[in-house]
């Protein structure tokens, strides 16, 4: 089959030269090699997540990491913050779980604000807020930083913080913010195969999860923690993914983090420019859009699916027409990655002729 180009939110376009990279030789994965593997990605890991802390490597969907977080951190009450069907599932996986949960409920395409957070924090009994930082559903990015400060002024409640479509397209900074858990999967801003999550946890978080006694084995943290120690894993690897990483980490310690962080403002800005230009709307109201992608808010008469389609047919190229109950009144176009302005110029010049051809 020819190549389809993904322009959807996930999973992501891959480059040749990273799935290259996926096919070095097998190792033992508890190996002298192995464990110069995983070290020789720390200092990188740890630019990503801006943290002195150990950043974990979790053969796992990010969602394996988002409930272990429910296991090891909540013992009294988690305030699930919902805007959207990513933060709307994690308020389920806390009830999965057995945990005492609430959520926080705004309508798809508003944001969670800080005040919001403030007065049910307020009320007390809790002790875990969850936050999803890039709703990719619905292209809302919350105010992370502003909320991070209010969970702060409540001590004993733990800020887990799911950035699976923003880590590495933006600054994120774990240890100034003082989150609690940071987490994401490699499949949308990092450019690698769905399969490998990654995280990172607070003191606060380990001294939480050595009192609660059900939090599993395959998600403990303190199997992370002890484990990464000497530059290992609890559990088997995915290797090629980790041979991908670390050759990400290269290229975007090549790139420079602020470089990286700027092209994609700069192509998500040519994004938002054609959406104006052709009268669409946005699904996120302005200062809370995503940098990564963009939700499309459809007008009257648009037959989204038949512009989805006529793309991939003439061009090669996929977006997404709208995620769940917003499917078809909204779609979404990704920038993140290893997209360039060339790349993203192309896609337009796409966009624009399959307009004409409808």
């Amino acid at each position: 089959m020819s190549h389809v180009k993904l322009y959807i939110p996930g999973p992501i376009e891959v480059t040749p030269a990273t799935l290259q990279a996926m096919t070095q030789p097998m190792i033992g994965h508890r190996s002298k090699d192995f464990q110069a593997l995983v070290e020789s990605m720390v200092p990188g890991l740890q630019a990503v997540f801006m943290t002195k802390q150990p950043v974990f490597l979790s053969t796992s969907s990010a969602w394996g990491v988002m409930e272990g977080s429910i296991r090891n951190l909540v013992a009294k009450k988690v305030l699930n913050c919902c805007c959207g069907a990513f933060s709307d599932k994690w308020y389920d996986v806390s009830l999965a779980c057995g945990k005492q949960a609430e959520a926080l409920r705004v309508p798809w395409g508003a944001a969670i604000t800080p005040e919001m957070v403030e007065e049910k924090l307020s009320a007390g009994g809790f002790d875990a807020v969850t936050l999803v930082h890039n709703e990719t559903s619905t292209g809302v990015m919350n105010p992370l930083k502003e909320i991070a400060a209010v969970v702060k002024k409540f001590p004993g409640v733990l800020l887990i913080t799911d950035t699976v479509s923003s880590l590495s397209a933006l600054p994120i900074p774990f240890d100034e913010l003082g989150l609690d858990v940071m987490l994401a999967g490699v499949q949308k801003a990092i450019a690698l195969p769905p399969g490998l999550a990654l995280f990172t946890c607070s003191d606060a978080a380990f001294e939480r999860a050595a009192t609660i006694k059900d939090r599993g084995y395959y998600f403990d943290f303190l199997e992370f923690k002890k484990n990464a120690e000497n530059f290992m894993t609890p559990s088997t690897p995915a290797l090629p993914h980790l041979y991908g990483l670390q050759f990400k980490l290269r290229e975007m310690l090549a790139e420079g983090l602020p470089a990286r962080y700027a092209r994609h403002t700069q192509l998500n800005d040519l994004m938002h420019a054609w959406v104006r230009k052709h009268g669409f709307g946005f699904f996120a109201p302005e200062g809370y859009r995503s940098k990564t992608l963009t939700c499309v808010a459809n007008k009257d008469g648009f037959d989204v699916a038949a512009f989805v389609s006529l793309l991939k047919k003439n061009h090669r190229i996929a977006i997404d027409g709208g995620y769940g109950k917003i499917k078809g009144t909204t779609f979404r176009i990704s920038n993140m990655g290893d997209e360039t302005l060339t790349s993203i110029t192309t896609l337009i010049d796409a966009l624009d002729d399959t307009l004409t051809k409808l």
